[in-house]
């Protein structure tokens, strides 16, 4: 039995486990239609065109856990961003820790989605919010739509902002010989509110790990969303990362996306721009070895005038490693007065590595300012040469060129810990130690 047929059996059994009543359960049961029809993304598809599946669909993944793991704090703070106070929603093999976890309803809610499922209280934003952003066409979505039961729920009413940042952690321990992961994760940030937050997927085990996860995130008027996605995991650990976001007028929403590690990434970050004076920001640094594949697919819609959108993605590719970047902006004819940006620059360190890049401009407006571009090229030998002769060693002369490479990645993020974590990981990567932050 391949994946596919199994994911369509195990639908049965996860059925019979949830509530038939709730209004979520007619959502489900349409995703799995459509997943069944459409099956695993291929090759075949231009936007898969680089990116295969095909040596996932093969593993006998465990679709449900089969027991509880428990976890000690001391074994995985590493993963944390400990050196701050954080709000934290930790599941372990896709099952809530309320042990390593700290959630709160004290103005704000950050909770679980099986909770928003569930109880009345949180019925009304669930009508309004769920499943209205994430695509009904794109398969892995309407997957994970389909056995959408567990996840972060962070509700933010008008006005508000959490007291302290959101990290959301899933961890996955081996106790199956292979498991899939399937969160699903809503975001509401209501008019004039803030919010945070930091997610990872990190796998604790040599056994094989997939993970296809959503998250749809709103972004009231005057509303302000920062997100960082850390993946740095272990190669043996594979995710589907599909994010949808909304914003309405004067709302800012920033996403930097760091892929240091992992067998297979494949991040599809959506934008759509419902309003005027918007701002989107997209970022991200990659750095890859071995036989690692991340593939970077972006999209904003600008369906308004006045709005804009910075995306500015950087690649470091060694050994064997294969990137993918592309990246779509889409202009509406009424949206005149756009400012959208778009760059993607890569660097290859190995004669191996592979880089394929494609960014896409669609406009149809008159009045916009639009530009785009790609760079892929090795380390400027005479840079490097004037590095040297000023008595800095090859290993930490590369290191430094490495860094400026990605400091105007970095030096948007606004979290001054997430901007420390991020700078040691990349020292890690590069085999330096370095005595200065950007």
């Amino acid at each position: 039995m391949d994946l596919k047929d199994k994911l369509l059996s195990s639908f049965l059994a996860f059925e019979n486990n949830v509530d038939l009543e709730n209004p979520v359960h007619e959502i489900r049961s349409e995703a799995i239609k459509n997943f069944e029809e459409k099956g695993f993304p291929s090759k075949k598809e231009e936007a898969w065109k680089y990116t295969s599946l095909n040596s996932l669909q093969k593993v006998d993944f465990s679709i449900f856990p089969k027991q509880e793991n428990t976890l000690e704090y001391k074994d995985i703070k590493k993963y944390f961003l400990h050196e701050i106070d954080t709000y934290k929603i930790v599941f372990v093999d896709g099952v809530y820790s309320s042990y390593l976890s700290e959630t709160t309803h004290d103005g704000v809610d950050v909770c679980l989605m099986s909770s928003a499922f569930t109880k009345p209280m949180f019925r009304q934003v669930i009508d309004v919010y769920f499943n209205q952003v994430a695509s009904k066409d794109e398969s892995l979505t309407t997957l994970n739509t389909a056995f959408c039961k567990e996840g972060a729920y962070i509700y933010i009413p008008k006005n508000k902002m959490p007291k302290k940042p959101i990290q959301i952690l899933h961890l996955a321990t081996g106790n199956e010989a292979a498991l899939m992961l399937q969160p699903r994760n809503l975001v509401v940030v209501e008019e004039n509110a803030e919010v945070q937050i930091i997610e990872r997927h990190q796998s604790l085990t040599e056994n094989e790990v997939f993970t296809n996860s959503v998250t749809e995130i709103f972004a009231a008027k005057d509303a302000n969303v920062d997100y960082y996605k850390v993946q740095n995991d272990a190669n043996t650990a594979s995710l589907v990362d599909n994010t949808y976001i909304s914003q309405k007028d004067n709302s800012v929403v920033r996403v930097h996306t760091f892929s240091f590690g992992g067998k297979l990434i494949r991040n599809n970050l959506n934008f759509y721009q419902n309003g005027e004076r918007i701002d989107s920001t997209l970022k991200g640094v990659t750095i890859l070895g071995e036989k690692q594949h991340v593939d970077h697919h972006t999209l904003v819609h600008h369906a308004q005038p006045n709005c804009e959108s910075h995306q500015d993605y950087k690649g470091i590719f060694g050994e064997k490693s294969t990137g993918v970047f592309n990246g779509k902006i889409i202009v509406d004819k009424i949206a005149q007065k756009t400012n959208a940006f778009q760059q993607n620059n890569n660097i290859l360190i190995s004669d191996k590595a592979t880089i394929n890049t494609k960014p896409q401009l669609e406009i149809f407006a008159d009045d916009v300012k639009c530009s785009h571009g790609c760079t892929i090229g090795q380390l400027d030998d005479e840079a490097l040469f004037y590095l040297r002769s000023r008595g800095i060693p090859k290993k930490e002369a590369t290191a430094l060129m490495m860094y400026a490479f990605a400091n105007n990645v970095l030096e948007s993020v606004r979290i001054p810990e997430v901007k420390t974590r991020i700078n040691k990981i990349i020292a890690n990567k590069l085999g330096v130690r370095v005595g200065f932050e950007l």
